[in-house]
């Protein structure tokens, strides 16, 4: 606990801005919350639109698609903070990672995501950039397959792999496809450049988010970096050490790490 409160402190100082802290480690409960008023009507013709179970929302924690509570309110906080530091510098291409492997950082990103996505004046498009081990899909119940792996090796069009889970409104997923172990060498090629500039531009108030693999674990993150305005560093309370945070941050120098989410801790 200690370590990750010093490796906390001098991410803050190192990078002169403010971090952000969100508490996520409970269960869901209730029914599925009504969305904020859109201010323009969002239509998905060319999108496939699955049901997305609101018991197996619950059961794998995806939080801020339910009423409020401690845990909806966190990632508001979170949201609001994020979308500060996005509208401040005019950006709106964010990355999420974490230093290791079973840090949180998928479940925050889309969690997160949701959290935007009800937000009025924003639709939202998560991309599961994961290719080694894509897991977004599997916290949604959704298909993982046609996905971003499709659209780099196969040139498969975009309008067949995004995915809108019907109960949540203003929100895209583009799933991840099969895992590819040379995922790294796919995420800096020209292609997924061209993609990025795509997705940022087509469509006004849209935030593109990227579920990254970890830094510590591949070069995924560090070769995708330059490619977003700013990217948030997910780290558990507990386990994720100050050296691994400072290693991360490091490898991390070609983006904007705006915030670190301390994720799983005991405090409410």
């Amino acid at each position: 606990m200690e370590r990750i409160k010093q490796a906390l402190e001098r991410a803050r100082a190192e990078r002169q801005g403010q971090p952000v802290a969100a508490v996520v480690n409970a269960e869901p409960s209730g029914a599925p919350a009504a969305p904020a008023p859109a201010v323009e009507n969002v239509t998905y013709s060319q999108t496939r639109q699955i049901e997305v179970s609101a018991t197996e929302l619950r059961e794998k924690r995806v939080v801020s698609a339910f009423a409020p509570g401690a845990f909806t309110d966190a990632y508001k906080m979170l949201r609001t903070q994020v979308l500060q530091r996005l509208d401040e510098n005019d950006w709106n291409v964010l990355a999420v990672t974490s230093p290791g492997h079973g840090e949180g950082k998928s479940l925050t990103a889309l969690n997160l995501a949701i959290s935007m996505a009800m937000e009025i004046e924003h639709t939202v498009l998560l991309v599961d950039a994961n290719l080694r081990h894509p897991s977004l899909h599997t916290h949604l119940g959704l298909p993982g397959e046609p996905g971003l792996s499709n659209y780099l090796l196969e040139s498969t069009p975009l309008s067949e792999l995004f995915v809108h889970p019907k109960s949540i409104d203003h929100l895209t997923l583009l799933p991840g496809g099969r895992a590819l172990q040379n995922s790294s060498e796919l995420l800096n090629s020209p292609k997924m450049s061209r993609l990025v500039d795509e997705l940022k531009s087509r469509y006004a108030g849209r935030i593109v988010i990227f579920d990254l693999p970890p830094v510590l674990t591949a070069a995924d993150a560090m070769a995708f970096a330059p490619y977003v305005d700013a990217t948030l560093l997910v780290v558990e309370d507990g386990k994720t050490k100050r050296k691994e945070i400072e290693h991360a941050l490091e490898l991390l120098s070609a983006t904007n790490v705006i915030g670190t989410v301390l994720n799983k801790s005991g405090a409410h």
